[in-house]
């Protein structure tokens, strides 16, 4: 290895340990601040009237919205004046790391959904200071939120946290809002799979790149095709991940195609699929794993001049919406236009972390100050490769440093992601347990309901 190269790959793995140091002092600083909150306004120390109630309300309880949410509710003044709403469609946490996964590999598909916990917010938790409102947001004003159903919350702060969508749904999203909907699509498409002698999957991201993967080694008898419209799988990542996928597909025996685009499938029973070159792929079992957009479409009447070109949000580096007129609305996650190259969880939890601080601060009267700033290691990736093997993944841009790991747990460590939000793992408890029977009692100053964490 060139002497240049060698101090790149220093460089970046003291990047790396320095990175790890900051993410632990971070989780430090935020067990103790909540301490202290609760320490030093844990009770409500007067009555509050009804009519002084306000409401933070977080839009979408993925990543960005749910890590959000948890935040507000420690760290929010005790004063009884604060009320943490969250609006969410879907009856449980979806989480979407193992969905390609678990649309090829039978028996686990029950694991992607976990339920959401009055535990997550812990314990210290003011009695109604949050509330669960399981409903969809349409369209977002200046002083509130109107839900599907016609009912509107005013919030004094607002967070939007909508994430992304796909209009085919699997494998990069269930596809349906409740979880024995998303589990009877995801054995449909396994049963597809399991059926078909041909694959075509369009799409060289991770998803895509481990969707084909998976097929090919449950089902080393069917032909798996990988059509992708770059001249590399994994592109937005680094040269060493490129060449690894690359090489473990082939080894595996997928024939990727790149440069071309799947435009049309045949009709019915003709089991082709069209490249945009004109040439033809047997195909029984087309799946695409592209056209992810963001979430935005909400937004779009109250701050027009906030949305990007592709389609995300605006926002400015304390994740404010940048619209100067709209200083308490906040956005965060994969919705949000950043400098993140390769959204992810990491990166939606610390823009979650910004984005409340931001609004703690608000409303104990001081500025925010808080500001989000893209650092290497939240870009980091493991990408599976088949059942048995996978690579993990840093890059700055100009040095790269790559593991490859062997996988024992065809369930990819599923039950730690169930774990870190307090769920018992593979136990479903249903909706969460606080969820309002009438989202119009949230009005400032409405009603509050009594079933909450």
């Amino acid at each position: 290895m060139p002497l240049s190269k060698r101090i790149q790959s220093a460089l970046l793995f003291a990047h790396l340990i320095l990175y790890t140091i900051r993410h632990h002092l971070t989780i430090l600083r935020r067990a103790l601040t909540a301490s202290l909150a609760h320490f030093f306004t844990g009770t409500p120390k007067h009555p509050v009237d009804p009519s002084e109630v306000q409401n933070v309300v977080v839009v979408g309880a993925a990543f960005a919205g749910y890590f959000a949410a948890r935040i507000l509710a420690t760290t929010l003044p005790r004063d009884g004046r604060w009320r943490v709403v969250v609006v969410e469609p879907n009856s449980h946490f979806n989480f979407t790391w193992v969905l390609p996964r678990f649309c090829v590999l039978e028996g686990h598909e029950h694991k992607a959904f976990i339920p959401y916990v009055p535990e997550f917010f812990g314990d210290k938790v003011p009695v109604g200071m949050v509330q669960w409102v399981r409903d969809r947001v349409v369209r977002v004003g200046r002083e509130s939120v109107v839900l599907r159903g016609g009912a509107e919350v005013k919030y004094k702060y607002l967070i939007v946290a909508t994430g992304s969508t796909v209009r085919n749904g699997l494998p990069s999203r269930p596809g349906g809002e409740g979880r024995e909907e998303g589990m009877e699509l995801m054995r449909g498409l396994q049963l597809r799979i399991k059926n078909a002698q041909s694959i075509v999957v369009a799409g060289g991201g991770a998803a895509g790149v481990e969707l084909a993967s998976d097929a090919k080694f449950v089902f080393p008898e069917k032909r798996v095709t990988l059509v992708h419209s770059r001249q590399a799988v994994m592109h937005r990542f680094g040269p060493g991940l490129q060449t690894g996928a690359m090489e473990a597909l082939q080894k595996l025996g997928v024939d990727v195609v790149l440069g071309e685009k799947v435009v049309s499938e045949g009709a019915e029973g003709e089991g082709f699929v069209t490249l945009s070159s004109g040439r033809t792929i047997e195909c029984d079992c087309f799946i695409n794993c592209t056209g992810q957009k963001p979430a935005s479409g909400l937004v779009a009447d109250v701050a027009p001049g906030a949305f990007a070109p592709s389609g995300h949000i605006r926002v400015k580096p304390t994740m404010q919406i940048a619209d100067d007129s709209l200083p308490n609305v906040y956005v965060c996650g994969e919705v949000a236009e950043t400098d993140a190259t390769n959204p992810n969880s990491r990166i939606a939890a610390r823009q979650a972390e910004v984005a409340a601080d931001n609004v703690v601060r608000a409303a104990r009267g001081q500025t925010p100050c808080y500001k989000y700033k893209n650092r290497f290691g939240d870009g980091a990736i493991k990408l599976t490769l088949g059942l048995d093997r996978s690579m993990v993944h840093f890059w700055d841009g100009k040095a790269e440093m790559v593991w490859h790991g062997d996988e024992t747990d065809p369930a990819m460590m599923c039950d730690e992601a169930w774990t870190n939000i307090q769920a018992e793992p593979f136990v479903d408890t249903g909706v969460f347990r606080g969820q309002l029977a009438d989202p119009r009692d949230l009005g400032a100053g409405g009603k509050a309901v009594e079933e909450m964490v």
